[in-house]
């Protein structure tokens, strides 16, 4: 089972999401559930815009190089072309079944 990868909000969205609930008005579960979000996100980006730290999340992240970049969209690349590899396996594996004496239905 793989992974499921992890979402990079901008700070102007995290700003914008907190500013919904604070500003506006608007509950954290209904502003989560409009911006398509966890309600335990919202919760932490609305604990930390009250800290006044909103701004600080993922300054300590190093900029992507254009080397991760690039691996990052090789392993995308691979990962989709072994789900096609497995289907075309599984689709050939039917049709010669199908395909030999006394093994159709």
């Amino acid at each position: 089972m793989e992974r499921i990868p992890r979402a990079v909000y901008t700070k102007e969205f995290r700003a914008e999401a907190a500013a919904l609930v604070l500003r506006d008005g608007l509950s954290a579960s209904a502003a989560a559930k409009r911006l398509s979000i966890s309600k335990k996100t919202l919760d932490n980006w609305l604990a930390l815009a009250k800290a006044g730290k909103l701004a600080a999340i993922g300054s300590n992240r190093s900029p992507v190089t254009e080397q991760e970049a690039e691996l990052s969209r090789l392993r995308k690349e691979l990962a989709e072309t072994k789900m096609e590899r497995d289907l075309l396996k599984k689709a050939a594996a039917y049709f010669a079944r199908e395909s030999l004496p006394g093994t159709r239905s």
